[in-house]
C-alpha cells in the first residue's frame, strides 16, 4: 500500500506557474505509476498526466500538453508537476493517484488507480 500527500497548490494569476508535488510513502516507488487528475466543480474527475517510475515514459491530455510537465525524483519518492501559462480553466483540486501497472491504451484513466492523496486546491485568477 502507498499513501500520497499533495501540496503546492495556491492562488495565482493567469499566464502564471505552479508546481505541485505528490510524496509517496509506505511502498517501493518504483513499482507504480503516479497520475495527476483534477476535478473542478460540477465536472468529473479529469486524468491530465502520469509518469512510470520505472521507465520514466510520460503521458499528458490535450488539455495540458505543452504547459504541464511531470517529472518524478524516485530518491525522494516525490512526483512533480510544473505547470505553466496557467488559465482560469485549470482551476480545480489537483489529486495525485498511483497504480500498480501502466495502461498504455488509456493511461489517464482514473479507474486505473488505486491510491488517492487527499487533494489540492488550485486557483488561477483572469
Amino acid at each position: 500500500e502507498v499513501q500520497l500527500v499533495e501540496s503546492g497548490g495556491g492562488l495565482v494569476q493567469a499566464g502564471g506557474s505552479l508546481r505541485l508535488s505528490c510524496a509517496a510513502s509506505g511502498s517501493t516507488f518504483d513499482d507504480y505509476v503516479i497520475g495527476w487528475f483534477r476535478q473542478a466543480p460540477g465536472k468529473e474527475r479529469e486524468g491530465i498526466s502520469c509518469i512510470s517510475s520505472s521507465d520514466g515514459s510520460t503521458y499528458y491530455s490535450d488539455s495540458v500538453k505543452g504547459r504541464f510537465t511531470i517529472s518524478s525524483d524516485n530518491a525522494k519518492n516525490t512526483v512533480y508537476l510544473q505547470m505553466n501559462s496557467l488559465k482560469p480553466e485549470d482551476t480545480a483540486v489537483y489529486y495525485c493517484a498511483a497504480a500498480r501497472e501502466l495502461i498504455r491504451a488509456t493511461p489517464l484513466l482514473p479507474l486505473w488507480y488505486e491510491y488517492w492523496g487527499q487533494g489540492t486546491q488550485v486557483t488561477v485568477s483572469s
